[in-house]
Order: C-alpha cells, then structure tokens, then sequence
C-alpha cells in the first residue's frame, strides 16, 4: 500500500472505531430492552388517555348473535379484531377500558402510597422520640399483615365502591416510603446543606419541601416503579376474586375473572388482558431497574 493510501486509511478506520464506540454507549445508556419497555407504557397511556376515542364500540354493548367471535388470528373478521365475549361485547373494546381503568387505579394507589409513606417518613425523621417510635411500630405492623388479607376483610365489611377501593390500594407499600425516607432524612440532617438552611432561618416546610424532599426524590421515583406493578398484579388479583372493579365497569383482572370460565373455549377473553397485564408490569420493572441504576451513584 502506498504511503498516501496508508495515511487516507487511517483517519476513516479511526472514525469506525469512534462510530463503534458511540454507538456502545449509546447502547449502554439505552439498551433495546428498555426502549421497548418505554415504548410499551407510552403506548399504554395513550390508550388510557384515549380510551374513548380509540374504542371501536361501546364496552358494555351486547350482540348475543355474535356470542364467543373468534379473534383475526384464529380466523375471525376485522368487525372484532380481538373476537367477542360470551355476551357478544368486543374484547378490544373492553381492553382499552380495562386499561385505563387498571392504570387508573395503579396510578392513584401509587400517588396515595407515595405521599402517605413519604410524609410520615419526614414527621419520624423531624421529630424523632416517640413519633418516630410511633411510625416505626405502624410499619412492622404494615410489613408483618399479608395485605390480601387486609383487603378482603376491609372490602367484605365496608362493601366496594371504585374511590374505597383506590384508597385501599393505597395503602400498599406505604412502609417502604416511609422507610426510606426516614433513614434519607436523617442522613440529610447530618450533612451540612440542611444544617447550613436551618441556621439562615429556614422553617421545617421549607428545609425538608425544598432542599432534603428533591435531595431524596430520585430513590423515591424508584421505589415508585417497583410499587406500580405490584399493584398492578393485587388489583388484578382481587377483581380475579370479584372484589375489585365491580361492573359494568371493567378492569384487566375483571377481564381475566369472567374469561376464566371459557378458558377452554374462547380463550382469547382471557388471553388480551392476561398479555396486557404481563406485558405492563415487566415494562415497569425494567424501567424501575435501568432508573436504579441511572440515578443511584454507589451503581455507576
């Protein structure tokens, strides 16, 4: 090869293992899995966003001539992409309502859960003695009660209505914010910022809503993303159970509840909602692990 060959050969070979090396990183910033992952519960809150508008039929319309239609892929038609149900209602139809409702729910739970758990891990933290012995003792009680069993009972004696049954989920998890938050506070109130604020003057509110509250928030953004699919799963196992949404409202765990008698011969009732559900929670999780391990600095 000649001298100039040689020399034009250099920069462009060192370009590839730059456009190699970026494209790595880029990778490793992003990886495919949790893109997809993304992709999917963006798609998901557009459906819930959209629910009305993206539905080809009403959610609770009969048609008991097209009772149990088979799904486009099992050799159905195009009127019912995802087939019919054992009253004629379009499963698609059904689907996109489930999952606003089921992200409804997830996403109210959550928020009450987050703000319950946050709050009384700041009160425990502030005042320590007896609120925080007081806090303590309600999260052992919380961690060491099976909360299906909290459930049920609160549902079977108080009855169900969609506002109680949010509020209920809410109190899921609640501890682990608490927890958290707690032991975050405290270490914040030994390191020097919250020190240096409280002496200029600066009240509780101000010292923990403005400079310990967004210092914590991003291991709370976390443990957000680990809670969201697990109420995910309860809701869907108590509406499993008949406790959940109750109808005409419908839910995903509603869905699979009423497929389960025609597993064996519609099984495409069971199976939208069933993948929905699956689907949902994985996505959430691998974000809640690739948010982990963005944000917590001892990962990097």
């Amino acid at each position: 090869m000649a001298p100039q060959d040689a020399a034009a050969a250099a920069p462009s070979a060192a370009a590839a293992v730059e456009e190699r090396g970026r494209l790595a990183r880029a990778l490793e910033a992003w990886p495919p899995s949790v893109l997809l992952a993304l992709a999917w519960i963006a798609a998901m809150l557009v459906v819930a966003l959209f629910a009305d508008s993206l539905a080809p039929y009403s959610f609770t319309a009969l048609d008991l001539r097209g009772r149990l239609l088979p799904p486009v892929f099992m050799g159905g038609a195009w009127t019912h992409p995802l087939g019919s149900d054992e009253l004629g209602r379009d499963v698609l139809s059904r689907l996109i309502v489930s999952i606003r409702m089921s992200v409804l729910i997830a996403f109210g739970a959550t928020a009450i859960s987050a703000v319950l758990g946050t709050t009384l891990g700041l009160l425990a933290a502030h005042f320590r003695g007896r609120v925080e012995q007081v806090v303590l003792a309600l999260v052992d009680f919380q961690a060491s009660m099976p909360f299906l069993i909290i459930a049920l009972s609160v549902l079977a004696f108080f009855g169900n209505s969609l506002p109680l049954f949010v509020a209920l989920m809410g109190f899921h998890g609640w501890e682990r914010y608490a927890r958290i938050a707690r032991g975050l506070t405290i270490a914040a109130n030994e390191q020097g910022y919250a020190s240096a604020v409280r002496q200029l003057g600066a009240g509780p509110a101000r010292i923990y809503g403005v400079h310990v509250l967004p210092n914590i928030a991003s291991t709370l953004i976390v443990t957000a993303t680990l809670t969201f699919p697990e109420i995910i799963l309860l809701e869907s196992g108590l509406s499993f159970l008949g406790l959940g949404v109750q109808p005409p409202l419908t839910s995903l765990g509603n869905m699979v509840g009423y497929g389960r008698e025609y597993l064996t011969r519609a099984p495409w009732i069971m199976l939208a909602p069933s993948a929905a559900i699956v689907l949902t929670t994985l996505s959430i999780s691998l974000v809640g692990d690739w948010l982990r391990d963005r944000l917590d600095p001892t990962l990097r």
